[in-house]
């Protein structure tokens, strides 16, 4: 089915030029279906360029911007609605002093149903939440959860929550130092878990590489992405309770894809469309997919791309993508 993809749908591909580098962008669409969400002639805009590396992309409606990590940073950015980029939030993940390996700052982004800025921080190795209003940013946080029985995390990289509260997030090892290595690591597995409302953390279930995190418009599914270059796929979960799942299902795996020409990027981040379509990001930009794990369009970025998000009215999609931060107007 994967051949077909490629072979037998063309794409329509818009050329941006920076300072840096030229950049080939395309739209793929693979089912009539996708129309619906996206038009094959609209312009992907580049609208920030010159980080390291890109994550955890928010839209704030309080204040018409957008928030993202630049995890190697250790700094939060924030691009207003006149295109204005500023520096946000630092420190952002990793509040000692001196280096703390390449990826030490905020990975995933969220809003608590409260409002509150929620951090996962790679080099605190915690969930946080920043004590200031999201309008008035202080690098000043209280930790949410840190620790599995006793056990530091490796370090939380991305979240949401369900309509009750109840975060769910990944805690893969990409944040430390020496990643899997690393003698700091105290759990001995990379795992997915939901901090519910009442301050219980249950682990939900044992992965090599948990990564991105979603949940179906109506909380009855769960899904995981895995960045395991050697099993690069998509779960999907029934919810049954706040934390508990049944019926783990291989939604999507594109590990042939890895390493290809073309294909850059494993995996990653991912944001559930009020329809039931899952925008996921993976080899090549962004996967879009159907409530029955069909790729229906692709957004092909050139470039290895960690995460999404839309506007509150799901009329925009933003793109953090490597050093770069993208923008395409949906239907």
């Amino acid at each position: 089915m994967k051949t077909i993809l490629f072979l037998a749908f063309s794409a329509l591909s818009v050329t941006v030029s920076s300072q840096e580098k030229q950049h080939r962008f395309s739209i793929e669409i693979l089912a009539d279906e996708a129309l619906e969400l996206i038009d094959p002639n609209a312009e992907i805009e580049v609208i920030g360029s010159g980080f390291t590396w890109t994550e955890g992309p928010l839209w704030i409606a309080n204040g018409d911007y957008l928030l993202f990590s630049d995890i190697p940073k250790n700094k939060v950015f924030k691009i207003d609605a006149e295109g204005k980029t500023s520096e946000y939030l630092y420190p952002s993940g990793y509040l000692g002093k001196g280096p703390y390996g390449k990826e030490p700052g905020s990975n995933g982004l969220l809003l608590s149903p409260d409002g509150v800025l929620v951090l996962l921080q790679h080099g605190e190795r915690r969930v946080a939440q920043m004590k200031t209003s999201v309008n008035d940013p202080k690098p000043e946080y209280e930790t949410l959860v840190d620790n599995y029985e006793d056990k530091k995390f490796n370090s939380p990289n991305d979240g949401v929550f369900d309509a009750d509260g109840n975060l769910y997030f990944t805690d893969p090892p990409y944040g430390l130092p020496e990643q899997m290595d690393d003698p700091t690591k105290e759990l001995d597995f990379q795992g997915v878990y939901c901090l519910k409302k009442s301050g219980e953390l249950i682990l939900v279930d044992k992965l090599s590489r948990p990564n991105g995190i979603a949940l179906s418009p109506d909380g009855s599914k769960l899904y995981v992405a895995v960045s395991d270059p050697e099993h690069a796929v998509w779960y999907r979960y029934d919810v049954t309770n706040p934390g508990k799942t049944i019926n783990r299902q291989l939604f999507f795996d594109v590990t042939d894809l890895v390493g290809k020409e073309g294909q850059q990027g494993l995996p990653d981040g991912m944001k559930m469309h009020k329809k039931g379509y899952l925008f996921a990001t993976g080899p090549g930009g962004i996967w879009i997919f159907s409530p029955d794990a069909r790729p229906i369009a692709r957004i092909n970025t050139g470039e290895a791309t960690s995460n999404c998000a839309f506007t509150t009215e799901q009329k925009t999609l933003f793109m953090t993508a490597d050093d770069y931060v993208l923008k395409l107007r949906l239907k």
